[in-house]
This record gives structure tokens, C-alpha cells and sequence, in this order.
């Protein structure tokens, strides 16, 4: 992650968030939140280790208390000059030292901790060796929704990488596809997304063919032909935040059958759209949309999620799938991605990233949704 997002949260914007965070998680029971290098700690604090290595890196937050950031003293300069340094205590720890004995000192005895999904086990395991009378619960167990809700500038940088991505795809359905492997455009889609502000691309899926029937295809040798059905699915980083979008193309003029089939996934997206509002279900949206599919005749080919969160990460919660009975909130940023997978024929996805309003959804990428012909 690029020091852009830094520039635009300040301290006390990470303050805040560190606040909240250990109320949360007072709230949820827990003694505090023990957050290793990863999305969370940037998130929390705006700071990204030089380097991923075997020192311990650790933010300790607890109601109540200054958060500390524990840090080698190697890379303490690195982490003074951080955005939200001004609101941490560092505590550095030398080489030779026991990070592990620094860090319990900092801790409540027998109480169970929040630790957040990016921690090595080395790390884990020497805590509990030091202090064997606590517990531990994973953030995306223990407190799931602590990035879901986008503040008005987050929503500002989700809106900006939705319309990178949207401006990467207005250009991809202008290059040949025809007579090219997949993996050309895939670096084609990676090349324009970068050009449009993205500091990181985190997928470039392009399935033609029968490997469209293969919704997490990588990109391969195989040659792009006329008659192909082609899904685009692409995304990453920008400013700190994430793009996902998915359409899908086809070389040259479809059959019947599949332009029957992209407008029931069409249908179905709607549908899932419509269902956004405050206070439904994340089933729901998986609900509407898959009932469109399942009355066409094609419930069986639609065999994923209809959605997931994103933020300072690709895929996050909440995930809009059967059996999550969580509540949109206004600020609340996912996909809305229903597909129809037909087993070595083709298939067909069409994905928006929406945010939860106060009175519905809005969608963060707007390019068209009908099936676009490429050459």
C-alpha cells in the first residue's frame, strides 16, 4: 500500500478508529486487540512495515488505555514517520530482548484478546507461552464488522477505484480479443489499471470459452476466439482501497442461448441491487438474486456467494450469502456479483461493488451491464 492514503486521514482520524476499535471490542467481551502487520494495523494506524519479518510487530489496544504500537527498534524511525504515529505510544525492543515479555507487560492477565487474521503463529503460540493464562479469538470471528462501515471519506476513495475500474474496462472492450491468450488482455486489464491510479492489482480474470464456466480461472495460454463468451473480473488497490467489477464480453455476435442466459444474470443483479436497503439481511441480496437464476432453470449453475465486503482489502465481511442474517448499515460497501457457470460451454458474471445508503443502495461502478460485443 502506497503512502497516499496516509495523506488523507490524519491522525486524528486514526485516533478515532483506534478508540472505536477498543470499545468494540470491550463491547464484545474482550480485554483488547493484539493487531499484527496487515490491512487492520493500516487501517488502525496508517503504518506499513518496511518489511515482513520474524521480529514482532504489534499494535495493543484496550479500552481504556494509550494504544502502543510494539516495534523492533530497527524500524522505529519508519514507524515515527507513519499518519497516525501521533496517535500510538511506540514501544521499541531490541534485538537480543524478549519482545514477547515487553509485550505481556502491556497486557491484562487471563483475559481473552482479539488477533487479527494477519498474525504469524510464531508470534501467537511465544504469547501464550508467556502468558498462558489467556485466550485468543480471531478479529473476523470476534468482531467482523469492524471496517464494514465506510466513513464519508472512505466512500469518496471506494467511489474513486470503482470509476478506475470502470474506466479500465470502458478501455479493455476496445482491444482485440480475438487471436489472443487470455493472459495478454489479463496483462492488458493489469496495465490500465495501474495507469488509473491503482498502486495495486489483486486479480485480472479472463476466462473465455468453457474457462468461463470456472468462476476463480487464472488467466492462461488459451487463444481467445470468435464465439467466445469472455468474463472479465478484475481489481486491486487504489489510494488504499479496493475496485472489484466484473463483465462479461463476447467475440463477435452470440447465439440465442447466450444472450438468454446474460440477461437472467442481468436480472439477477438488478434483483440484488433492488434488495440493498438499511436494515435487510445480507441474505437478502442473495435471496433476490438467486431467485431469479433458480426460476430461469439455471439454480444449479449458480454456485457461489452473491457478494462480499471490501475496503482496504478485496474481500472482507460482511458476505451476502444464505444463512448471514446481519443488517445492511448505511456505509456498508460489497459486491453484488450473481453468475451462471455452464460446465465446459461458457459462462456469465456481472459484478458491482454498491454501498448501503439511508434509504437503499448505490452502485459504485456504472459502466453498462448489458452484454458488450469485442473483436
Amino acid at each position: 500500500m502506497t503512502g497516499s492514503t496516509a495523506a488523507t486521514f490524519t491522525a486524528d482520524d486514526y485516533r478515532a478508529r483506534m478508540e472505536r476499535a477498543a470499545r468494540t471490542a470491550a463491547d464484545a467481551g474482550l480485554a483488547g486487540l493484539l493487531v499484527a502487520p496487515g490491512p487492520d494495523l493500516v487501517w488502525l494506524t496508517g503504518y506499513t512495515p518496511p518489511a515482513v519479518t520474524e521480529r514482532l510487530t504489534l499494535l495493543v489496544l484496550a479500552a481504556g488505555q494509550d494504544p502502543v504500537l510494539v516495534v523492533p527498534a530497527l524500524e522505529a524511525p519508519d514507524a515515527h514517520r507513519a499518519a497516525g504515529a501521533a496517535a500510538l505510544t511506540l514501544h521499541d525492543w531490541t534485538d537480543g530482548k524478549d519482545p514477547y515479555a515487553a509485550t505481556a507487560a502491556l497486557l491484562e492477565d487471563s483475559g481473552r484478546f482479539g488477533v487479527s487474521d494477519n498474525a504469524w503463529a510464531l508470534h501467537l503460540l511465544a504469547l501464550q507461552q508467556a502468558m498462558p493464562r489467556n485466550s485468543y479469538a480471531s478479529l473476523t470471528d470476534a468482531l467482523p464488522m469492524l471496517r464494514a462501515v465506510k466513513n464519508a471519506a472512505e466512500l469518496d476513495l471506494m467511489a474513486a477505484a470503482g470509476a478506475a475500474a470502470d474506466a479500465t474496462f470502458e478501455e479493455i472492450r476496445n482491444v482485440p480479443f480475438a487471436g489472443r491468450p487470455e493472459s495478454e488482455v489479463a496483462a492488458d486489464l493489469d496495465r490500465l489499471l495501474r495507469r488509473h491510479g491503482h498502486e495495486q492489482v489483486d486479480f485480472t480474470i479472463v476466462a473465455s470459452g468453457p474457462n468461463g464456466a470456472d468462476p476463480h480461472h487464472e488467466a492462461g495460454d488459451r487463444v481467445i476466439a470468435r464465439g467466445d463468451m469472455v468474463v472479465l473480473d478484475f481489481g486491486g488497490l487504489r489510494d488504499g482501497y479496493g475496485s472489484d467489477t466484473s463483465r462479461t464480453v463476447h467475440v463477435g455476435e452470440p447465439t440465442d442461448e447466450e444472450r438468454r442466459v446474460h440477461d437472467i444474470v442481468r436480472e439477477a443483479q438488478e434483483a440484488g441491487f433492488r434488495a440493498v436497503r438499511p436494515g435487510a439481511a445480507c441474505q437478502d441480496v442473495d435471496r433476490a438474486a438467486r431467485e431469479v437464476i433458480a426460476a430461469a432453470g439455471y439454480g444449479e449453475y449458480f454456485i457461489h456467494r452473491t457478494g462480499h465486503g471490501i475496503g482496504v482489502t478485496t474481500h472482507e465481511p460482511p458476505y451476502m450469502i444464505e444463512g448471514e442474517e446481519r443488517p445492511l448499515v448505511p456505509g456498508m460497501c460489497f459486491s453484488v456479483e450473481p453468475g451462471i457457470y455452464l460446465p465446459g460451454r461458457f459462462g456469465v458474471r456481472i459484478e458491482d461493488i454498491v454501498t448501503v445508503t439511508e434509504d437503499g443502495g448505490r452502485r459504485l461502478n456504472t459502466t453498462a451491464r448489458e452484454l458488450v460485443i469485442v473483436e
